[in-house]
């Protein structure tokens, strides 16, 4: 055993750990980054985001493939397996893994692979390897899929949203249990693959944080492709058989179907850093609290990502990391996050928002008005065939200022960020005269903007 020390440890290199590494030795730090896998990138790359949005892909080609009539008129038949619908999941996580690697080599960061553990708040014990102490410790562990212990995770017929990637066969029909963000889109997914889905739902409606008309929107859509939801319903206990699964619920409802998919809630990944060495406790689902600054009650421990709970989005890890970095480095001006952070939910339609629903802004009695564009109306969806979708401006009726987007259909992952440069502005740059005036190609998606901020500058009068 050899006793190290450095300026920063680091735990995990998922977006988390990345941004907070790259900033920390740009700022002139020594960093050591430790990650229990052998490979780069964390679950972003290898099981969460990057691996489902390749999938998600592949089968959207599929989709378009099948629907696409000149090919159905020449007679070429597509009906790929699982193994061959994640070819291309699997060699983009080649891709990133690879290049997420020569981000730390280049800026010659140290990697350690090996499970760390705290011995007091500086000091991290490496399983098999150094003691390395450091003034400062990120944790960027990440998190996994909540498994409940009376639920089989280890019989071939029930997955969660990580195992369910490794998929060998598509199933004829399929139970979501969780109809939260990772729930949806997977029954997106796989009912474009015809199959057979229950999506159930602990709440009353989908994705409450939503824009109640985005919501809708997105149940309409769901039920109109045959996706069975069944709202205000709980899970009393799973049966396993040879040939499906069968959920029993508190209402009584027995669901069958082939495979059951558990996506309901995630577990912070602390339970094995020893945090009884720092005075640091985790919550009932392993997350830590922290402040603006992402410092956690223990002065010299930061806390990044997934970790931390809420948002749990990889785009808002990357920042916290770098924002964390920033407070390490004395930049307390540069520590707090910019303004919104954008959802992204890549159903099918995709969705995505920032800012203001207009349920809160009602309850806070603030004076809006509303723009839309419908995308049936656009060009560009016309030529495209993609006319599903809306944008959704909501205004200061009185200043004008922007105080929510939201997003239904294709490309609003992509879309809301120009709503987002606006929102971010101060004073009176953030108007919907920005929308009214400026030129927009055409066509394009983007031109939405001008024609949502018309039709609600038109409600005014």
């Amino acid at each position: 055993m050899v006793s190290r020390s450095t300026d920063v440890l680091v735990i995990g290199t998922g977006p988390g750990g990345e941004g907070a590494a790259m900033q920390l030795t740009k700022g002139g730090k020594e960093v050591i980054v430790i990650e229990r896998h052998n490979h780069i990138g964390g679950g972003c790359t290898h099981w969460g985001t990057i691996p489902s949005k390749a999938l998600r892909f592949s089968i959207s080609q599929l989709t378009e493939a099948l629907g696409n009539q000149h090919l159905r008129e020449a007679g070429v038949k597509v009906n790929p397996s699982m193994a061959e619908l994640r070819k291309n999941a699997e060699a983009i996580i080649a891709k990133q893994a690879s290049m997420r690697k020569s981000f730390y080599v280049r800026n010659n960061v140290e990697l350690i692979q090996g499970h760390a553990r705290f011995l007091d708040t500086h000091t991290l014990k490496i399983e098999g390897g150094d003691e390395i102490s450091a003034e400062q410790i990120i944790i960027a562990t990440g998190s996994r899929p909540y498994h409940p212990e009376d639920v089989d995770f280890n019989h071939p017929r029930v997955f969660d949203s990580d195992t369910i990637l490794k998929l060998d066969r598509k199933p004829r029909s399929m139970t979501i249990y969780g109809a939260g963000v990772i729930g949806c889109e997977y029954a997106s997914m796989f009912r474009n693959l015809d199959v057979k889905i229950n999506l159930i739902n602990t709440r009353g409606k989908l994705l409450e944080f939503l824009d109640d008309e985005i919501a809708d929107a997105l149940s309409y859509h769901f039920r109109e492709r045959g996706v069975l939801i069944r709202h205000n319903e709980n899970f009393s206990q799973l049966e396993t058989t040879e040939d499906g699964v069968i959920m029993h619920l508190d209402s009584g409802k027995q669901v069958k179907t082939d495979i059951l998919l558990w996506a309901a809630g995630r577990t912070g990944n602390t339970d094995r850093l020893g945090l009884e060495a720092t005075g640091l406790v985790a919550d009932r689902r392993g997350c830590l609290n922290v402040t603006n600054c992402y410092q956690t009650d223990v002065e010299s421990i930061y806390a990044v990502g997934d970790v931390i709970g809420f948002p749990s989005l990889a785009s808002a890890a990357y920042t916290q990391g770098r924002s964390a970095a920033n407070h390490i480095l004395g930049k307390t001006d540069r520590c707090e996050l910019i303004g919104d952070i954008p959802s992204g939910i890549y159903t099918s339609p995709e969705i995505s928002s920032i800012g203001r629903t207009e349920k809160e802004l009602t309850d806070l009695k603030v004076p809006y008005e509303v723009g839309h564009t419908h995308f049936k109306s656009l060009a560009r969806a016309q030529i495209t065939g993609r006319t599903v979708g809306m944008l959704k401006l909501l205004f200061h009726r009185e200043t004008l200022e922007i105080l929510g987007v939201h997003c239904f259909g294709p490309y609003a992952a992509e879309i809301i960020h120009i709503g987002q440069a606006i929102m971010a502005q101060q004073g009176s740059a953030n108007s919907l005269h920005y929308f009214m005036n400026t030129t927009f190609n055409y066509p394009t998606m983007a031109e939405a903007y001008r024609v949502a901020a018309l039709n609600g500058f038109n409600r005014l009068f």
